[in-house]
């Protein structure tokens, strides 16, 4: 994985300071990689302004319903897409945990939010291992994995970071713990960070379902 490629995200540190760090880098680099003010665009938004960014514009992996996806099957919906995997031992639970009450907080609206949870570890995340755990948190929350090839050019065109890390005998998994915040038009609107509350990312959910209203 080169510098060039992953520069916009950096990996989940171990120690808070490290991270904190690498958050203010990220939002930086975020706010460049869509070429305008993180203020500009979204000014009421919470996360991110993506709305220009050349990034995230598709994905084509399996899901644990089975069926292969790209993002133009959830069109209708808005889609939150988070990088992770299984044996994350705080921040993916973390994630969905967080963006399970950003839904219940949606009311009605929540039944069009879809998430989605790709893995940047398919060699111990097995479809039945990725299907419990997404489902465990939510029956409507999606999975998606494949080949190592398929999930690094995922994550190349989203610009997410992962790394397997060595821990004795196993190893865990370095990686970026970003929230990508997509309209129903299956447009990216927003980044939203891990360090946000609940009630951020249902405000900035809530605002980019409303684009799929006509106006009153």
């Amino acid at each position: 994985m080169s510098t060039q490629t992953y520069l916009l995200q950096a990996p989940v540190a171990a120690g808070r300071r490290r991270w904190l760090r690498a958050a203010a880098l990220l939002a930086g680099g975020l706010c460049l990689a869509a070429l305008t003010g993180c203020s500009s665009g979204e000014p009421d938004m919470n996360g991110l302004d993506m709305s220009k960014a050349d990034l995230g514009k598709d994905f084509s992996l399996m899901g644990t319903d089975g069926q292969r996806h790209r993002l133009a099957d959830f069109r209708g919906k808005a889609v939150l897409v988070f990088f992770g995997f299984t044996q994350c031992p705080d921040v993916c639970p973390t994630a969905l945990t967080r963006v399970l009450q950003a839904k219940e907080m949606l009311g009605a609206d929540g039944d069009r939010l879809q998430v989605i949870f790709i893995t940047v570890d398919p060699e111990r995340d097995t479809p039945d291992v990725l299907k419990a755990y997404v489902e465990a948190f939510d029956p409507g929350f999606l999975g998606l994995y494949g080949s190592p090839a398929e999930i690094r050019d995922t994550a190349r065109e989203f610009k997410a970071f992962y790394q397997k890390i060595p821990t004795g005998s196993s190893y865990t998994m370095d990686h970026s713990s970003f929230n990508y915040l997509y309209d129903p038009q299956g447009r990216l609107r927003v980044a939203l960070q891990h360090t946000q509350p609940a009630q951020a990312f249902a405000s900035d959910i809530r605002q980019v379902l409303a684009t799929d209203r006509p106006a009153s």
